[in-house]
């Protein structure tokens, strides 16, 4: 097989849902076995087959990053996805619907979202709902643990307490270096309480702008205004890297999300 740092044709796959966990409300884990093994980098997508759900019938495709570790791949033939139920969208919809046994269909790897940091620089992955997901395959991958940056910052944004993903994983692997920042806490909230650019702006003699990697992933409008700020500190675009999950409508802010 090609060497992970190779370009990597896609492939077509079909693969099993052999477990499903549901991690919130809205939220929930896929754990798939594929037909085939196939090479990913941490930070890559899977682009999902979505069976008569265009116009005229058509079949139609959907994005989504690949949540676990590239190492489980080839030992297992196992990859995991975290889908967000959105109403009346078809991807998200027919992938809830699929019952443990059956299948879907996929073309894989995509994406240029990867981890690219080595010391002597910091990372700072940045993060709204399940834009964590790309995140969490790269900080549990090898190549995160065999180039790891000078440190490492998790600053993840959601609504309320009931929103967080992944907390009994990566709370014990970052420890302090994961900040959760929530806009709307329906209770008592010792943490931070605002959106994850308030935080940035609250915390910014604490970092080194000039010597870091951003990851940015999740809401548009949060990614937008990370930028703007990055900017205002002299960040170089080439130390910026993004992955779109949502662009909001007219109105909307990444508060909502």
């Amino acid at each position: 097989m090609e060497s992970p740092k190779e370009k990597v044709k896609p492939i077509i796959v079909d693969a099993k849902l052999v477990a499903r966990r549901q991690l919130t409300a809205d939220v929930f884990e896929m754990v798939l076995e594929s037909s085939a093994p196939f090479l990913f980098a941490p930070g890559q997508f899977i682009s999902v087959l979505i069976p008569g759900a265009g116009p005229g019938g058509r079949d139609l495709r959907r994005a989504y990053s690949i949540a676990s570790s590239p190492e489980l791949m080839p030992t297992k033939n196992i990859f995991e996805l975290c889908v967000k139920l959105v109403d009346g969208g078809p991807g998200t919809n027919y992938l809830n619907n699929i019952k443990i046994g059956e299948s879907i269909k996929g073309h894989v790897p995509f994406g240029d979202f990867v981890y690219k940091t080595k010391a002597p620089r910091h990372a700072i992955f940045i993060a709204t709902g399940t834009g964590i997901a790309p995140f969490r395959s790269m900080l549990l991958s090898k190549v995160y643990a065999e180039n790891m940056p000078l440190t490492t910052k998790l600053i993840f944004g959601a609504r309320d307490t009931n929103d967080l993903l992944y907390m009994d994983e990566l709370v014990p692997l970052l420890s302090t270096d994961f900040v959760q920042t929530l806009s709307r806490p329906a209770t008592s909230w010792p943490g931070f309480k605002g959106r994850v650019t308030d935080w940035l702006r609250e915390n910014s003699t604490t970092l080194d702008w000039k010597h870091t990697e951003f990851y940015l992933c999740g809401n548009g409008a949060m990614i937008d205004e990370v930028k703007q700020i990055l900017a205002t500190h002299e960040v170089d675009k080439s130390h910026i890297h993004q992955e779109v999950y949502y662009k909001p409508k007219a109105g909307e802010t990444h508060a909502s999300q």
